[in-house]
């Protein structure tokens, strides 16, 4: 395992990783503190009615599910192209300088 985690190729995979998960969850995490801010501070704002018995709030509630769905619906997509092959690569042993098992050969 310590091998492994010292190799370039994994370090690419956490750099993948990272650079899709954290902008994403900081930029999901202000749009639901922006949320919750126009909630506290701003109930004028949050009751506009904007057609029949729905209001802003309403609105900004339903679209935090919305966005959250999305947001794993792209995961999801970013992890089966860019982060799934790479795993399955390191994990199989197809990387440069991986030890290999008795009876398989290095590739």
């Amino acid at each position: 395992m310590e091998h492994i985690e010292g190799t370039e190729e994994f370090r690419r995979l956490r750099g993948s990783f990272r650079g899709f998960a954290f902008p994403v969850t900081a930029g999901f995490l202000l749009w639901y503190l922006l949320y919750v801010l126009l909630s506290n501070y701003a109930a004028g704002f949050m009751a506009i009615t904007l057609f029949g018995h729905v209001n802003v709030a309403l609105a900004l509630g339903l679209l935090q599910f919305a966005s959250t769905f999305t947001i794993a619906a792209w995961y999801a997509r970013y992890a089966g192209r860019r982060l799934d092959p790479r795993a399955a690569a390191i994990r199989d042993g197809r990387t440069p300088g991986a030890p290999t098992e008795p009876g398989r050969a290095a590739s």
